[in-house]
Formats: structure tokens, sequence, C-alpha cells
């Protein structure tokens, strides 16, 4: 009797194993596969087991659930390296974890299938055409509901498409919609295709097959709409430049002690000295550009205010060759015993001039998001910092910088925030040195990627292992350090024309947009089942 219920409750094995395919294309499209291209058209297997099991809410709400998990376990699986390399967790326990982690992502394509089927019972096959509104309002709810919306299916073209310009529109979602469009073109003409073989009228002027051909063509011209609109983006100039020494300085996750940091320290400087050595060489009719040297987010800890010796140290470094010096560093809430993960910017007279507070913390990384009153008792990677609040502005020359430090180029808006308030480049300062070397590092440079083309600002990213990297208005990423090794880059900034793209004046519209007709479907849908009931009463 058990078994029979839950074979009425579970979508078939056919279907399943449909959905785990689809999220096994989808997991080769990301980082490190690279395999952007099958990211249009992985949701085809998917679009099909929904379909078939969309009589029941409860199979298709599985089906998502088990297309998210097997997903998020393929992309994410990364996760697992902290947590046995330095959390000491068992192999068999760590992955235990992931699986838990990603399953309850996974109910967000749940959520997405259950509501497909609703609209596909409601509608028919041409239910399809709800799947880039339906799954780009679920990519949103994620983020609003969990603050995290890793590996959103739009990023997973950051480093090929063109499509990815229209970023400057509506951001990842809007790219990630036309992903999705395209699979539900694919879908719908697999359908049509399938009826024509499969049903005795293969001609009807009302057919199935011959709608499909119909609207194949009208999702086409919408589908080019972005590259004939949208063909070039970017924006150049020749204000006088300021140049920037980016330090890849390759520390260690663990291991230190005294002796270590302070060779570290000194490490840090002499990489610095050999990069201003050479610039100061090419440069030497030319005195009146500011140089600004960055290290990067590492585990040494610095603080500033509280280490004399240290703050000794790089104040005398900023004067000795009169540069500007960023770097990340502890600083304490002057009003309690908090700290916050900050970013602090020394002149060539060796004064604090800047400040910059990390707003987004990594849960369980950087904070612990439980109750305060157990907060101390719930163990975190790196520390329990207190959330920033200021949208301060650096000096780089005639240029202004907005800062994000690691897991903050995830949240588009901050880089939004920074670009509204006057930014004409975005310094990015991280470390994914925890994760160790795998498809987390250039899974997030592709948030990165979409954060320049969303401002239509240059992204400079100073890492401590990689990828420390120049990202342009246009999202194309040069001078790349190969990662796990010392390196350092130089580059320049200059000013920008201080205009603003429609997603930084209007933000998350597309998203918001594609949420409403989501709710309006559904809406339509749970009318027309109630004025059905009531029709048979």
């Amino acid at each position: 009797m058990k078994f029979s219920l839950a074979r009425v409750k579970l979508p078939t094995l056919r279907n399943s194993l449909l959905a785990i395919f689809s999220a096994i294309l989808l997991t080769l499209a990301f980082p490190d596969f690279d395999w952007w291209f099958l990211a249009w058209f992985a949701l085809v297997p998917l679009f099909y087991a929904v379909e078939c099991e969309k009589e029941s809410v409860v199979k298709s709400f599985v089906l998502g659930w088990i297309f998210g998990t097997a997903f998020f376990c393929g992309a994410c699986w990364w996760l697992t390296f902290s947590f046995i390399t330095y959390g000491g967790i068992p192999t068999p326990i760590a992955y235990f974890l992931l699986f838990l982690i990603c399953s309850i992502v996974g109910f967000f394509p749940a959520i997405f299938a259950a509501a497909f089927s609703v609209v596909l019972k409601r509608f028919g096959t041409y239910g399809i055409l709800a799947a880039p509104f339906l799954w780009t309002a679920m990519e949103f709810l994620r983020f609003n509901l969990t603050g995290n919306n890793w590996n959103a299916i739009g990023y997973s073209q950051a480093f090929t498409s063109h499509l990815i310009q229209t970023a400057q529109i509506g951001g990842v979602y809007l790219v990630g919609f036309w992903i999705v469009v395209f699979n539900s073109i694919i879908a719908l003409s697999c359908f049509g295709i399938f009826r024509v073989f499969t049903e005795k009228n293969y001609f009807h002027v009302n057919s199935d097959a011959n709608k499909s051909n119909v609207y194949f063509s009208l999702l086409i011209s919408l589908f080019i709409v972005p590259f004939v609109l949208f063909p070039n983006f970017g924006n150049p100039n020749n204000k006088i430049e300021s140049s920037v020494i980016a330090v890849q300085a390759n520390v260690p996750m663990s291991g230190l002690n005294e002796e270590k940091w302070l060779k570290l320290r000194q490490r840090h400087v002499e990489l610095a000295e050999d990069a201003l050595d050479k610039l100061n060489a090419q440069r030497a009719n030319d005195n009146g550009q500011t140089t600004t040297i960055i290290f990067p987010e590492s585990p040494m800890n610095f603080m500033y205010e509280r280490d004399e010796d240290f703050r000794a140290f790089i104040n005398d470094f900023a004067r000795r060759h009169k540069a500007y010096v960023l770097f990340n560093s502890a600083e304490p809430n002057p009003k309690n015993d908090n700290f916050y993960n900050s970013a602090i910017m020394i002149n060539p007279r060796g004064e604090k001039i800047r400040q910059y507070d990390k707003i987004h913390l990594v849960p369980f990384g950087e904070y612990a998001p439980v109750p305060s009153a157990i907060q101390e008792f719930v163990p975190t990677l790196v520390g329990n910092f207190q959330y920033g609040e200021n949208y301060n502005l650096f000096p780089f020359g005639e240029a202004q910088g907005g800062i994000m430090i690691c897991y903050e180029s995830h949240f588009p808006s901050l880089s939004r925030e920074f670009a509204r308030r006057g930014a004409d480049v975005l310094i990015e300062m991280t470390n994914d040195g925890y994760l160790g070397n795998t498809g987390v590092l250039r899974q997030h440079l592709a948030s990165a990627i979409f954060r320049a083309v969303e401002t239509n600002r240059p992204v400079l990213r100073a890492t401590n292992v990689g990828v420390t990297v120049y990202i342009n208005e246009r999202g194309e990423i040069s001078d790349a350090a190969e990662v796990y090794t010392e390196a350092t880059r130089t580059w320049t900034v200059s000013k920008s024309d201080g205009q603003q793209t429609f997603y930084v004046r209007y933000g998350e519209w597309f998203a918001w947009l594609c949420s409403l007709v989501s709710l309006g479907l559904l809406l339509a849908c749970f009318r027309r089942i109630n004025f059905n009931q009531n029709q048979k009463l």
C-alpha cells in the first residue's frame, strides 16, 4: 500500500531521469566545464518532464526539486573543500552537508516546476511560453529570500556571449530570460514536431504543430531584439589616468604564525616595489600621475587601528613611495566591541583618508545567521563581523571608486549604488583560497563581469590566489594572473563621462515585471479552476 501511494505521489523514473539530465547539462554550462552553449537547451528535458506530469502539482514540484538539488550539487560541490580541508569534517559528512544545503536551495526550481505545471495544465502546450517569466521570478525570489543567487542561469554566459550586454538594461535576470526563451522555443518546436508524427490530422490549420511554427517565428524575432537594439556598449574615454597596482600575494589559508606573518607582510611590499620600479621606469617623464597599490583580502587579518606596528609599517610604505595604499583590515566599531571587515586607504602622506565597511557578509563565514543570543556559540570560518552601512567612494586620481570586498561582487545592488553615487570604477578585493583551486574561482569572476556590464564601469579584481584580472565596461577580461601564484598587475583608471545605464537608474525593474506577469498567470489559472468548480456545482 505504501509503495502504491509513493507511485501516486512521485513522478515516473523516466521523468525523474530527464530532470537529472537537465541538471547535468546546465552544470556543464558553468565553470570549470564552461560549455556555456549547453544552457541554451539544458532545460528542454525538464520542460518535457513537467509537461508529462502536469496533471499533478506535487509530482511537478518533486521533479523541480530533483533538478535543483542535482544542479546545485554539481555546480557547487566546491563547498565541501573548506568543510574537509579547514573544518576537519570527514568527507562523507561533508558531502552529506552539501546535499542538505543543495536540497534546500533546490526548493526554488521546485516552485518553478510546480507553477509551470499549473500554467501548462491551464493553457496547454503554449503554456511553455510562460517559462521565461516563471523562471526569472523564481530566481528573483531565491535572491530575495536567501540573499544569494549564485549560478543563476544568466551567469553561464559571462565569458562568451554578446547577449550579456543586455544586462545594462535588466541585469543578469534579463540575460537569463533570453536563455529560457530559447529553451522554450526549442521545447515548443519539439512538441509540435512530435505531434506531427503522432496525430492523424497532420496538416490541420489549427493543429499544435502548425501553431508552433507561428510561435517559433515570433519568438525568434523576439530573441534577436537585443542583438539589433543593443549591438555594443562601453564607454571609452581619454581622461587623465591614474595607475593601479594589484598585488596577488598567494598567502596560504592556514599555518600562519608571527614569523611567517611578518615575512608575508614584507613580501606584499616587495612585490609592490618591483611593480612600482617598472611603472616608474615607463613614465619617467610624467610625475603628475597618482599610483594606488592594492593589497587583496587575505587570511593575514591586518588591523590598522589596533596594530600600532602594522600602522607604522604601512604608513611609512605609503610615504616612501608617495603612493596611495588600499588594503583589507579588521576595524573596530567605536561604539562597541564589534569589528567591521573593512577596506582602508592611506594617502602618500601616510594618513588614513577612507574606510569602507563591508555591507554584505558571508553567512557562516563572516557572521552566524542566528539570533544574537547564541551567535558566540555558532562557529564561523573567519570571524563574526558587524554589517557596514556606508557607501564611501575612494579617490583614484580624478576618478572615484567603489569597493567590493569578496562575496559583495555577487550583489548588483551594491555596485549599482556606487555607480549612482558617482563611481567611475569598481574595485574588488577578494580571497577565494578557502574554497581551493576549483570552479568557484571563475564562478565568482562571472559575478564581477556582470557588475561591470550592468554599471558600464570597469572592475579591477585584486585577489589573494586568483583570479586577479581587469574587466572592461563590456565585460571583457584581460591581463589575468595565473591562479595560486605570486603576481602583480598594473592598470590605469580614469574618470568616466558619468552616464548611468538603464539598469543603474531603475534596478531590478525587469525581475519585478516577470514576477508580476507570473503572479498574473497563476491568478488566471486559479480563477479558471474556481470557475470550473462553480460551474459543476
